[in-house]
């Protein structure tokens, strides 16, 4: 299983989590881990360097032969009135987001062919189907997210691989440490279930895609804490 941005947060939790579960996780990030088990890599790079993805990819095949789990769980936030949003962090949002999502989701699906087996994840958020203001370019890259999954969900199919992705309600992770309370409250407000979810409740979801029985299951969204 490949996991992006798996250094802290939700991705740290799943990454923790499969590896309790037997899987061989290969993480990534910008920066270095402090995660030690037996069956856990870890890389440094950026999600958007095409030549870093593909060597990360080019070793896992490499070492282990196949790759039968995607999480693109990488991702950063911007959360700024667009009068106040300089074009260097609209790119760097798409860059992480959306490019990061696509080489990762190519250059795995591309292995994953040849064994015709493999489950993708990807990450959107709640602000897409909220419109939230103050988070126009965040929303917009994850939309970007969303659609691309639906659409490679049909490309892959025919390879025995499924595209899914889940949109975590707001979970207390560093994405959203600086949003003050008042806000957050109010988004909280505005999921059907009106309270914080837990990173357990991200890995459920996830466990529901990559079951073998859910071989039928793709290019679905699934938003936690209802919309």
């Amino acid at each position: 299983m490949i996991i992006t941005g798996s250094r802290k947060g939700i991705g740290r939790f799943l990454a923790e989590y499969y590896l309790e579960k037997g899987i061989t996780v290969i993480g990534c990030s910008r920066s270095e881990s402090d995660l030690k088990h037996e069956h856990y890599e870890h890389y440094c790079l950026d999600v958007s360097d095409e030549k870093a993805v593909q060597k990360l990819v080019r070793e896992t095949v490499k070492k282990h032969r196949k790759i039968d789990y995607l999480i693109n769980n990488a991702g950063i936030a911007s959360m700024n009135h667009s009068f106040l949003t300089p074009l260097s962090i609209v790119e760097k949002m798409f860059k992480t987001n959306v490019f990061g999502t696509f080489l990762f989701t190519r250059e795995a699906g591309k292995v994953m062919s040849k064994n015709k087996f493999g489950r993708i994840v990807n990450m959107t958020t709640f602000a897409v189907p909220f419109k939230l203001e103050g988070e126009a370019v965040y929303a917009a890259s994850k939309a970007a997210v969303t659609v691309m999954a639906e659409a490679l969900a049909r490309e892959y199919a025919i390879y025995g691989i499924t595209v899914n992705t889940v949109a975590p309600p707001a979970v207390q992770t560093d994405l959203i440490a600086h949003v003050k309370k008042e806000k957050m409250d109010k988004l909280l407000q505005r999921q059907a279930i009106h309270r914080f979810g837990e990173a357990k409740d991200v890995a459920n979801t996830i466990d529901f895609f990559l079951r073998d029985e859910s071989a039928l299951v793709t290019g679905q969204t699934v938003y936690l804490g209802g919309v």
